[in-house]
């Protein structure tokens, strides 16, 4: 499988940075914009990170972001909306049913995602392999420029106390070495 073409053999939408920040009793979720596919930009301004459940009995209590192909995502998003009001909005337990579904469905199996989530308590790296992952020091990045963003991420909290000041900044620099990853950031705080 070469850089461009997913396991089915078709083209794939390569490329994102989405970062997660909790620090201070805030959390924020950032993620830019850019779609490729190839090395074609395909869309400079798509919205990767957004609250879950805004019309739900939870009402936004949930941020999530994606990197992975934008339907799947979709479809994943909408799979743990319904997982958060069948569990009260219990994020971790939403989470955990979320992944088991989507390592053994065989629809849910191919989809090709991952995902960042977090409520005021909990952040948790989501994958199609089942990991519910909770990030060391509370900061998780995942796409092709989420290293850099971690990195500079985990630099930055020692000097900085703001979540979403570390978030912006990482994005900054993951925009500025990943060819996949753009200045448009979008930014959602719990």
């Amino acid at each position: 499988m070469d850089d461009t073409s997913d396991r089915r053999g078709g083209v794939r939408w390569h490329g994102t940075t989405i970062i997660g920040v909790s620090k201070n009793g805030k959390t924020v979720i950032a993620g830019d914009g850019q779609v490729t596919m190839g090395n074609t930009v395909m869309k400079p301004n798509a919205r990767k990170v957004r609250r879950i459940g805004e019309g739900g009995p939870e009402k936004g209590k949930v941020i999530a972001g994606f990197a992975g192909a934008t339907a799947d995502a979709f479809t994943l998003f909408e799979r743990l909306e319904k997982k958060l009001e069948q569990y009260s909005g219990q994020l971790l337990r939403a989470a955990v049913e979320l992944a088991k579904d989507w390592r053994t469905d065989k629809y849910l199996r191919n989809l090709e995602a991952l995902m960042i989530v977090a409520d005021k308590d909990t952040m948790l790296v989501l994958t199609g392999n089942g990991d519910v992952l909770e990030p060391e020091g509370g900061i998780a990045a995942i796409g092709s420029g989420g290293n850099y963003a971690l990195s500079a991420a985990r630099a930055l909290d020692a000097y900085e106390d703001d979540a979403e000041t570390i978030a912006r900044r990482a994005m900054e620099v993951a925009a500025e070495v990943c060819v996949f990853t753009n200045d448009r950031v979008t930014v959602e705080t719990i």
